[in-house]
């Protein structure tokens, strides 16, 4: 990933990102640098926090990375899978429900959502909801289409 610009965020751009993180995660964005990075060969946009690559907009949407979700454990939106999905969550497959072992009730179709391995719950994706949390336990169907996961161009991009 090429970088195309990357300047630092006005303070009220850098409110509405805390806040919308905060309004769909549950937790608190803190850093003291907040830059807007674009790319080359990509139209991603990613906000750098203080260095690092916590924020990833997802059609005009902010939301945390893979490595922002696990430097602030998301508090809400977490969709929570078995040991058997991890490698295939990890890879970049979209989340069946035999997979889900549990989802917040309060996810809503198409919201952003952190997908977490049961055991430590480590967040190994960024995903949109296809369904609603209380329907995404069951046994056939795919409920969460991936988006941004552990290996991927952005979880390994450095500045």
């Amino acid at each position: 990933m090429e970088v195309k610009s990357r300047h630092h965020l006005r303070g009220d751009e850098i409110d509405d990102i805390v806040e919308t993180i905060r309004a769909t995660f549950g937790v608190e964005i803190d850093g003291d640098s907040f830059e807007d990075v674009t790319f080359d060969d990509s139209d991603q946009r990613v906000v750098l926090v203080d260095g690092d690559p916590y924020v990833v907009f997802f059609d005009g949407e902010p939301s945390l990375t893979v490595n922002g979700a696990q430097e602030f454990a998301p508090e809400s939106r977490v969709v929570t899978v078995d040991a058997g999905a991890i490698s295939f969550v990890s890879d970049g497959a979209d989340v069946m429900r035999p997979g889900i072992v549990e989802a917040d009730a309060d996810i809503e179709a198409d919201d952003l959502v952190a997908i977490a391995e049961e055991s430590h719950g480590k967040v190994l994706a960024i995903g949109r909801a296809q369904v609603g949390g209380s329907e995404m336990v069951g046994d056939s169907g795919k409920v969460v289409e991936s988006l941004h996961h552990v290996g991927d161009d952005l979880f390994e991009f450095a500045v």
